[in-house]
């Protein structure tokens, strides 16, 4: 399936479903609220892979970001989803899925003026596999320390997405 064919599902501020839209049509300047999810995937070593988005992204292309994210399809749930994202965009398989964020959301607009306006689960888990990257969705990766990260996004924020920014506060809230 191609992201002309790929179908969202479109939520209220509840988060309830009302319908869905192609994924083409919905990130534009004006981005309805829909479902998504991202994923911080650790090796067996404890590293934290963070990924650079392909330049032909449409939303923030270029920028460095969490290890991955996806759109479930509709009827689709979020397990399913998470581990057929990670295989098309990295070519790995998952272990000890946890869900981590389960209330993340966030409104974003890039410098194009595209908006990404998401309810975004947050999960993290675990790979053995070497990653395989697509390169139509990952220019770059690297295995990286967490504490690393942590420092780069707070010295350099413009460089990662803003929804890794978002996630990482979150995070150290939940583990304070």
């Amino acid at each position: 399936m191609t992201d002309r064919d790929e179908r969202v599902v479109l939520v209220d501020d509840d988060g309830e479903p009302v319908g869905t839209a192609l994924k083409a049509d919905v990130h534009t300047t004006e981005t309805p609220l829909h479902l998504a999810f991202s994923c911080h995937l650790r090796d067996g070593d404890g590293r934290l892979l963070v990924t650079r988005r392909a330049l032909s992204k449409t939303t923030w292309p270029g920028v460095w970001t969490n290890s991955f994210c996806g759109h479930p399809s509709p009827g689709e749930d979020l397990p399913s989803a998470l581990a057929r994202r990670a295989f098309d965009e990295l070519g790995v398989t998952l272990t000890d899925v946890r869900l981590v964020l389960p209330d993340f959301r966030y409104r974003a607009v890039d410098a194009g003026g595209i908006v990404e306006n998401e309810i975004c689960p947050v999960f993290a888990a675990v790979t053995f596999d070497d990653v395989q990257p697509d390169p139509d969705e990952v220019a770059e990766y690297r295995w990286v320390d967490p504490q690393d990260l942590e420092t780069a996004v707070s010295m350099a924020p413009w460089a990662f997405s803003p929804w890794l920014n978002l996630q990482l506060v979150e995070l150290s809230a939940v583990r304070a």
